[in-house]
């Protein structure tokens, strides 16, 4: 679901995203993630420059890449759908490179939705660079009550 100037809006703001977090998923605070964008089945999400994020050797730790990863994929599924209670059913991710210090950017795509979402994810540098790493992810979204 390659965004075109035809595609409807996004089904949630990034206010409105924001906001369901903190309802909804207040754990997601943890790592500090800054939602950039949202779109129909797109989001660009911010892991921020910080030592805390880091393992030894200095890259960024695959965990807080996976982690970055899954929301950047909720993001989008919740701005395509409006469907904020999908859950992940798989994640697999392909480390490319260590990541350097420093913020990462996850720019997500929805690729197909219905009751279940698939998407992917390609995580770079904030300051630029080659890609990290790619993420392949399926989501359940169980029908709205």
């Amino acid at each position: 679901m390659n965004p075109k100037s035809s595609d409807p809006a996004a089904r949630i703001t990034v206010a409105g995203f924001n906001q369901m977090l903190a309802d909804q998923h207040p754990f997601a605070s943890t790592l500090g993630i800054e939602i950039i964008d949202i779109g129909f089945g797109t989001a660009t999400l911010l892991l921020p420059d910080r030592s805390s994020h880091q393992r030894l050797g200095g890259i960024i730790a695959g965990p807080m890449l996976m982690g970055l990863s899954d929301l950047a994929l909720y993001a989008a599924i919740v701005g395509a759908t409006g469907n904020s209670q999908a859950v992940t059913a798989s994640l697999s991710i392909n480390f490319l490179r260590g990541a350097p210090p420093g913020g990462i950017l996850a720019h997500a795509s929805i690729l197909k939705t219905g009751r279940l979402a698939a998407g992917d994810v390609l995580l770079v540098p904030a300051a630029g660079g080659d890609p990290v790493a790619q993420v392949i992810s399926t989501w359940s979204l169980p029908r709205n009550t």
